[in-house]
């Protein structure tokens, strides 16, 4: 029972009952009310008036709502009130306000910008994207309205990688924020990179190639190879081999399969999925590359893979061909992404098209339209060129004085 001032206690509110009703409301003053339904439950209620219209807004259930909590908040809606404020129409807009912000905030973006591109990514740099947002920049700016952020904000928060040591790393968050924030202008987002505001305040980093032969060390590595069966195992030598016969990436050949092989038209066409563009890339193969797959195809003993482990449902792992080159007396001096710097740095020196030895190494063309070419762009160029390597490198391996290269003019 209320008092005689007509409000409640909290013995009032503990103990009330719906007497009977679907609804029993029990009043405080100022509009408050606590409703009390026949299963039990209560919530707080603010009547009250707009343009002669009597409205309601709910404040929660008691006695999550204690009767102190529910009077505080009555007395903050009764100033909404005095200033001819509906308290309703208020909080519907803060509930926007929120929601906006939420959508606006640098992870809202970032997540949708990394959606957006998610297909054109291969599995592994998709996992280093998110993970360096996740890890260094969501949870100081993640919550952040993206328009709102200021360049001192973001330096702070990648100056905390640098802080590690990771300076290649710090550079790498930057430039994938900046990737963030332009989307943020497309989007209507933000207004600004700010990624562009922080050039040259970051460490320099010396960026660091991976290990290759120079071209007239190359001889020397490719006769060590073909002894590499003395020391190890021929399906290793002869992955060795196929993968300077065609300069793919190392994880492109260790996870060939004999499907991806049109062995009647000399084509080796490796999936989308497998690409680091996600483009379907061909390989074509010469009369050396062809002869080894006919050495691999009786070593695979029936698996799926060109290269199987020791689990014939796997292929060999990463680090068995660069296992190998140390073996070979070549730890820090090769690796297997190394054939592919040593064959572009021939073939461009010795006149072949630049178009067509970028075509064949399946690099990322900048420009996107471009970039959606044909399969067989430049292929009877490409096909030339992959037998006159393969031809040079026999050559060299050899120990021949004439290098049969024709560049342009084969």
């Amino acid at each position: 029972m209320a008092s005689k001032l007509n409000l409640l206690s909290d013995a009032d509110c503990r103990n009330a009952t719906s007497q009977g009703k679907k609804i029993h409301k029990l009043h405080d003053g100022g509009g408050l009310l606590l409703w009390i339904y026949e299963d039990g439950r209560k919530f707080w209620r603010l009547r009250y008036w707009i343009a002669s219209k009597e409205k309601s807004l709910s404040f929660g259930s008691y006695p999550q709502i204690s009767l102190k909590k529910a009077r505080i908040k009555r007395d903050e809606q009764r100033k909404v009130l005095d200033a001819d404020l509906d308290p309703s129409a208020e909080r519907k807009a803060t509930n926007l306000r929120k929601k906006l912000a939420n959508v606006n905030s640098f992870e809202a973006v970032a997540m949708e910008w990394y959606n957006k591109q998610l297909h054109t990514w291969v599995p592994h740099h998709a996992s280093d994207v998110r993970r360096r947002l996740e890890n260094n920049i969501f949870p100081t700016l993640g919550k952040r309205p993206i328009g709102e952020i200021q360049a001192p904000e973001l330096l702070q928060t990648v100056r905390k990688i640098e802080a590690r040591g990771a300076y290649d790393l710090a550079h790498r968050v930057l430039q994938v924020c900046g990737q963030v924030f332009r989307y943020g202008i497309a989007t209507g987002r933000c207004t600004h990179d700010l990624s562009t505001d922080l050039r040259g305040a970051l460490t320099p980093h010396k960026k660091q190639h991976q290990a290759a032969v120079r071209p007239e060390e190359l001889p020397e590595l490719l006769r060590a190879i073909a002894k590499y069966d003395e020391t190890g195992d021929k399906q290793t030598r002869l992955a060795l081999q196929l993968l300077a016969q065609t300069f793919v990436r190392t994880n492109e050949l260790i996870g060939a399969e004999w499907g991806e092989f049109d062995l009647n038209n000399a084509l080796w066409i490796i999936p989308a999925g497998r690409m680091k563009m996600k483009a379907e890339h061909v390989v074509p193969l010469s009369g050396q590359a062809l002869t080894m797959l006919a050495e691999l195809k009786e070593i695979s003993g029936g698996s799926r893979f060109v290269f199987p482990g020791r689990n014939q449902d796997k292929p060999i792992s990463n680090n068995t061909m660069l296992f190998a080159l140390y073996r070979l007396g070549y730890k820090g001096k090769m690796t297997g992404h190394g054939f592919r710097a040593v064959a572009s740095t021939i073939l461009n020196e010795t006149g072949f098209n630049p178009d067509v030895i970028e075509r064949q190494l399946a690099h990322c063309e900048r420009n996107e339209v471009r970039g959606a070419y044909n399969r067989a762009e430049y292929l009877p160029e490409r096909k030339r060129m992959m037998q006159q390597w393969a031809d040079y490198l026999d050559s060299i391996e050899a120990g021949a004085k004439v290098i049969p290269l024709y560049g342009q003019g084969s």
